[in-house]
């Protein structure tokens, strides 16, 4: 697959008309692949709430706009550290450690990120959403 604007664009138009305001796209080879590779739009003000991955590192590239990841602490309740990321910037991607408290910021409508984790997609937890 080739990863066109016009991708990109049709996942913020998509992201935009969402009650979330995020969309994500698929990239696994099929449902039996055993990785997680999405595109996920993100769009400011999209309600993404503090949580961890208990089994997997998190890979973000920042491929469009801006967005902040926040860092929290054992507890989950104080941010302890704010990267920006964006494509020009500074610091385009980042890798979560297995385990960290996190969530992620849009800071400009058209923020397109692609995700990595480890193995089969499984949903989070109750415990691991603060």
């Amino acid at each position: 697959m080739i990863i066109t604007r016009e991708i990109l664009d049709t996942l913020t138009a998509q992201a935009k008309a969402s009650p979330r305001l995020r969309m994500n796209m698929d990239l696994r080879n099929s449902a039996e692949d055993k990785s997680q590779r999405m595109l996920n739009a993100i769009e400011p003000e999209s309600p993404l709430p503090i949580h961890r991955h208990r089994k997997s590192s998190e890979t973000v590239v920042c491929l469009r706009g801006r967005l902040v990841e926040e860092f929290y602490d054992g507890q989950g309740k104080t941010c302890t550290e704010s990267i920006e990321l964006s494509p020009g910037g500074p610091v385009p991607a980042i890798n979560i450690p297995i385990g960290q408290w996190h969530t992620v910021r849009s800071l400009e409508s058209g923020t397109v990120i692609l995700e990595c984790k480890d193995g089969a997609y499984e949903p989070l937890a109750p415990e691991d959403i603060l």
